[in-house]
């Protein structure tokens, strides 16, 4: 579904990513690891088209969805090809409710004759959203902005949802309600791609990691993989 080949770029002067390759096949959990600061939400938003919105740049290497060329084309071009972002910091509307958010950038983008994810879905999903769907974005919990932005992300009815520190800052009962609703996603088919600091959550439920150091993956495999590497935790993710 996405690859990534050769990837490389940077900000100003200074170059974050060197020849960076993945790929996520349709269905598969796929998570990007690595210390802060290696390059992994530069990946992410090289992905989605983003890069010039925060003064970065393509210098190489290609983007493809589908085996369709997708670099250099503005976000939105990027997330009609059926890719949903959850960002870091959430970046929810803060004067929008919780329904107009949800109902602002709906869409169809998964090609099937009836969306998966409608309001109705989403409140299954996150019954917390449907309690507070009056209350305006900025008066939400932190906990509460992410179920929103996973649900605004989902009604866009994505074939691929990356989500960008899924679970950073949250309160460990809201943490394990994500990890139980990513669970959820993935058992019904959803491909994700995944950057999250929770080792032992990402252990359980994705398929592959790629484990990013300065920029390079410098290790790819499944997680049986990565819990017989001792080296790699401890030399890449500092475990």
């Amino acid at each position: 579904m996405l690859d990534v080949e050769d990837l490389s770029a940077g900000y100003g002067g200074a170059q974050a990513l060197f020849g960076l390759s993945f790929r996520v096949a349709a269905g598969e959990v796929v998570t990007l690891l690595g210390r802060n600061g290696m390059g992994k939400t530069t990946a992410v938003r090289a992905v989605m088209g983003l890069l010039p919105s925060v003064g970065g740049r393509l210098l190489g290497g290609r983007i493809a969805v589908d085996g369709e060329p997708v670099s250099g084309l503005p976000p939105h071009r990027v997330a009609q090809r059926g890719l949903g972002l959850v960002p870091e910091g959430r970046q929810v509307f803060p004067t929008l409710t919780v329904e107009e958010n949800l109902t602002a950038t709906a869409a169809n983008r998964a090609g099937t004759t009836s969306p998966r994810w409608t309001l109705p879905e989403v409140y299954a999903l996150f019954p917390r959203l449907r309690e507070r769907r009056g209350n305006t974005g900025a008066k939400l919990s932190g906990g509460e902005q992410q179920m929103l932005a996973i649900g605004r992300a989902l009604m866009t009815n994505p074939r691929l949802l990356i989500l960008d520190e899924a679970t950073e800052g949250l309160a460990p009962l809201v943490r394990a309600e994500i990890w139980a609703v990513l669970a959820k996603l993935k058992a019904e088919g959803q491909a994700i791609l995944l950057i999250d600091k929770n080792l032992a959550a990402v252990l359980r439920l994705a398929d592959r990691h790629v484990v990013i150091e300065r920029g390079r993956a410098v290790w790819t495999g499944t997680s049986a993989e990565l819990e017989a590497s001792p080296a790699v935790r401890d030399t890449s993710l500092h475990v």
